[in-house]
């Protein structure tokens, strides 16, 4: 039942993917990123509630559609974005703090507060960047390999996995699973770079950027685990029928698509 649901919810999600990358504009993207991004950001933000601890989600939406705007408007820079975040989460948190137990849980709180918008809005955005400058192509490339990549871990891991990739963030993955990942990763990406990007791409820069881009992957789904794992949980929400929640379905991509967009904008070799 879970995989015909999990089948049922990606036939829904792909289509609503494609379209979004390949025809809507530019301000119509930016709209449908920030939809995972605010759906992931308030799925973490309930995690430490659970061990009584409370990020405060009204701030946290308005510091990361703060970032987002800064990587929407050119005129709108990073720094003055976080310095405004900064300056009304630091006025929210002296106003409303009037007693002794949320004095207590002042520091956990804003450091929650804070950690989310970066961990989430901050690194998701670079998909803004990534369709802005590369183009959708670019895109297409990262989700087939992380994506396909993971299937291929999955399937091995489960039937072959025996020595454990991070026991406390994930006890089911595998080295094993780990390697079959980077192979099924580094195949898809010769397949992607002949379908999207032959014009772009070498061969073997397809080869060399799929085995890093999902190396960068495999840590990146583990990190998030430690924050479930944390908060007694097994996904971070049953939104998405099948994979769990918004957090649950992007956490490959946390680290893996900032890292792609700065390896080809400043450590691109050709070869």
């Amino acid at each position: 039942m879970n995989l015909l649901k999990r089948i049922a919810t990606s036939v829904i999600l792909l289509p609503l993917v494609f379209v979004s990358i390949q025809y809507l504009p530019r301000l119509g993207f930016f709209c449908f990123v920030q939809i995972f991004i605010l759906a992931s950001i308030l799925e973490f933000y309930d995690l430490p509630r659970k061990k009584k601890l409370f990020p405060v989600k009204t701030v946290g939406v308005f510091f990361a559609l703060l970032i987002s705007a800064a990587f929407y408007f050119e005129r709108f820079p990073l720094q003055f974005a976080v310095f405004i975040g900064l300056f009304f989460m630091g006025a929210y948190y002296l106003f409303t703090i009037k007693d002794i137990d949320k004095l207590v849980q002042f520091p956990a709180s804003i450091a929650l507060t804070f950690f989310g918008v970066f961990y989430l809005s901050f690194t998701l955005n670079h998909f803004i960047l990534l369709r802005d400058e590369y183009g959708s192509y670019y895109i297409y490339f990262i989700l087939a390999v992380i994506f396909i990549g993971d299937a291929g871990a999955f399937l091995i891991g489960k039937k072959w996995g025996k020595h454990k990739l991070a026991p406390l963030a994930s006890p089911k993955k595998s080295w094993e699973g780990c390697l079959a990942g980077l192979v099924t990763a580094m195949l898809t990406g010769v397949l992607a770079q002949q379908l999207f990007l032959s014009d772009q791409m070498s061969l073997w820069q397809g080869i060399v950027f799929a085995f890093l881009v999902h190396a960068v992957a495999q840590m990146s789904d583990p990190i998030e685990s430690l924050f479930k794992r944390a908060a007694g949980v097994k996904d971070s929400s049953s939104l998405l029928p099948g994979h769990g929640g918004f957090l649950d379905r992007i956490d490959s991509l946390i680290l893996a698509v900032p890292f792609f967009y700065y390896f080809l904008k400043y450590f691109r070799i050709n070869f």
